[in-house]
């Protein structure tokens, strides 16, 4: 009876087929309209029936409220439910908990919550759907307490319960939660779950604790693809991103296979490092694995081809995507803006504003304004920024008024720029005042440097970088008396600097070189080879800059010291090792000084090669002595 009724599934909607089925189903009789529901009946404002239903069974009921779940018909399941109500059916405990999964995919949180509450007997799915309800809905404290009662009324969770209930200690403060759970995992033998497991080493990766996650994953006795996108992702996601690689790598010649998902994760890791070649790679791999190219890893091989220094290779992929998101946008419009072409900036987000088929978000104003700013277009970026004050479609934030500072930094405008600190709507924070004193640094501002140092220094007294470049900024003008008085307040408070350090791929391998360390296998050649390139830029006028030795020490040990900077040593390295006309591309973990800049420019000129550099500030793209970032940054 029931596959006759199906015949007329496709042929109506789902209000009229439950009425047909029922009628076809189900003893009828005519009789005067029906008493209104009980009032606590979900959203019982609905059309009463006006036919006298007699019971269906269990089969009946679970078939037509399947075809609600599976439709997300909401209304059909009332009608469904008005009718076990009607008829005094004692439904059975699954058809309730169908009841539940049907509200919840519908929306109706409170509804599902009100149908949880009046069922006599609770199973297993019943609570793991309201966990999940709640949990997707982000009422992380709710599915707690939940699943905190399901173990209190006797009811043992299951594998499906404990992943879905770990989702839900995402916090710091919750993680105490989470590692109770984990242990009552263990008890109940569900440890070796692969859903479980995977669950598990997400919530230790997202807290943070990325080395329990691996001994998670390493303890699983099965791992999927979705185990192992969560370490890679975990890896990935806090920046330990040769770690992610390496992992990657090693479950590939296990034989893993991946999925877009995967893919997307490893490409953020090499967007870390910069790793063009292993990129490329990647990429070439999923054309060959013929998978679907989903907007996510389209996303992020635009990331990766622009932080690897190949903006034409990211634009080709943006040009050829059938849809793009503000993401998407969003990455193009960053590849362009660190690479200081305001220009391409300006044009992309014209465009993207005559297409008018995405929005732009607070994250696309705040890379058009970077860009711009970059890009020595300031008059631009400030009428961008008035456009957008003055309209509601986005939101200003404190990173937004930070990029105006910028903007009239770099013009010099550096009296405007305090007084629209002090006019700001919202409290400046650090890096407004450390991006005030480094264009007073740039310009040699020592007034305005005076003011913004000492706000940085009340704000982040810990931050080692503030130190430095309000030494910089003395050791400029050749103040090192100021200079003696910033490094010793620097000991007092007991801040170390972090070591500059600085690598690069060649090959399969990652080469790494920090300042003033001998560790790599060819440090003799390397110290060898800058003094070489030293000597040979001097003649061409290059001149060091002393001024970036912060130490009191004459002028050998300071020329000395210069050339046992990291980013040295790695060019140095790519010299020795890439052959032309490949460019060279070194990246950094602090921002460059002003004497590796100009040395890597000179060398760029000299020996007529192609230098990529990144910093942490912005990519420094350098040919024939010439870069990108005009000099600032």
């Amino acid at each position: 009876m029931l596959r006759r009724s199906t015949q007329f599934f496709h042929h109506c909607n789902l209000q009229t087929f439950i009425s047909i089925a029922i009628n076809r189903n189900f003893s009828i009789h005519q009789s005067t309209k029906l008493d209104s529901f009980p009032p606590n009946f979900p959203n019982s404002n609905i059309a009463a029936p006006t036919f006298k239903l007699i019971h269906a069974s269990s089969q009946e009921y679970d078939f037509m409220l399947n075809e609600c779940v599976n439709r997300k018909h909401v209304r059909g399941g009332q009608t469904v439910q008005a009718h076990m109500i009607k008829t005094r059916y004692l439904r059975h405990v699954y058809l309730g908990g169908r009841l539940i999964v049907l509200y919840l995919k519908c929306g109706c949180l409170d509804d599902a919550r009100m149908m949880f509450d009046e069922m006599p007997h609770r199973n297993v799915v019943s609570w793991t759907a309201m966990i999940s309800g709640y949990t997707k809905s982000g009422f992380y404290y709710e599915a707690l307490r939940h699943f905190v009662e399901m173990l209190r009324s006797g009811t043992n969770p299951n594998e499906f319960t404990f992943a879905t209930v770990l989702t839900s200690c995402t916090s710091a403060s919750q993680l105490e939660c989470g590692r109770q759970i984990h242990s009552l995992i263990v008890k109940s033998s569900f440890i070796s779950h692969v859903y479980v497991g995977s669950s598990l080493l997400d919530l230790y990766a997202k807290s943070g604790r990325i080395h329990e996650a691996r001994l998670v994953f390493e303890g699983l006795p099965a791992r999927d693809v979705v185990s192992c996108t969560a370490i890679v992702s975990g890896y990935a996601q806090l920046g330990f991103d040769k770690e992610a690689l390496d992992l990657f790598c090693g479950l590939q010649r296990e034989g893993m296979a991946f999925n877009h998902v995967t893919y997307a994760c490893v490409l953020t890791a090499l967007s870390g490092l910069a790793a063009f070649e292993y990129g490329r790679q990647v990429h070439g791999h999923v054309l060959r694995s013929h998978l679907s190219f989903y907007i996510v890893l389209e996303n992020s091989l635009i990331d990766m081809y622009a932080k690897c220094g190949h903006l034409v290779y990211a634009r080709r992929i943006f040009d050829e995507m059938r849809e793009r998101s503000v993401i998407s946008w969003n990455a193009m419009l960053g590849g362009y803006g660190k690479h200081g072409d305001g220009e391409a900036v300006v044009e992309l987000y014209n465009k993207m504003r005559e297409e008018n088929k995405v929005n732009a978000d607070s994250t696309t104003l705040l890379i058009v304004l970077s860009g711009c700013s970059h890009g020595g277009m300031e008059q631009i970026g400030l009428e961008f920024f008035d456009e957008a004050a003055s309209t509601s479609g986005v939101d200003l934030g404190i990173e937004h008024y930070g990029c105006v500072v910028d903007l009239l930094g770099r013009a010099g405008q550096l009296e405007r720029a305090l007084q629209f600190v002090k006019e700001m709507p919202l409290e400046p924070n650090a890096a407004i005042w450390g991006s005030l004193l480094g264009a007073c640094r740039a310009h040699q501002n020592f007034r305005v440097g005076k003011v913004a140092a000492d706000h940085l220094l009340e704000i982040e007294p810990e931050n080692a970088g503030n130190y430095v470049m309000l030494c910089n900024l003395y050791a400029s003008d050749g103040r090192w008396h100021e200079v003696r008085k910033v490094r010793q307040l620097m000991k007092e408070k007991a801040v170390v600097k972090e070591p500059g350090k600085s690598w690069m791929a060649l090959g399969q391998t990652l080469h790494t070189f920090y300042a003033g360390d001998r560790s790599h296998p060819g440090n003799e050649e390397v110290l060898c080879k800058v003094g070489e390139m030293s000597d040979r830029i001097k003649a061409a006028g290059y001149a060091p800059d002393l001024s970036c030795v912060l130490h009191d020490v004459d002028d050998e040990q300071k020329e000395s010291a210069l050339l046992g900077h990291s980013e040295k040593l790695a060019l140095a390295f790519g010299m020795m090792n890439v052959c032309e006309p490949k460019p060279i591309r070194v990246m950094k973990n602090l921002r460059i000084c002003v004497d590796c800049h100009s040395f890597a420019k000179f060398v760029s000129l000299v020996y007529s090669r192609e230098l990529f550099i990144r910093d942490t500030s912005r990519f420094h793209h350098i040919v024939n002595g010439m870069c990108s970032c005009r000099d600032y940054w």
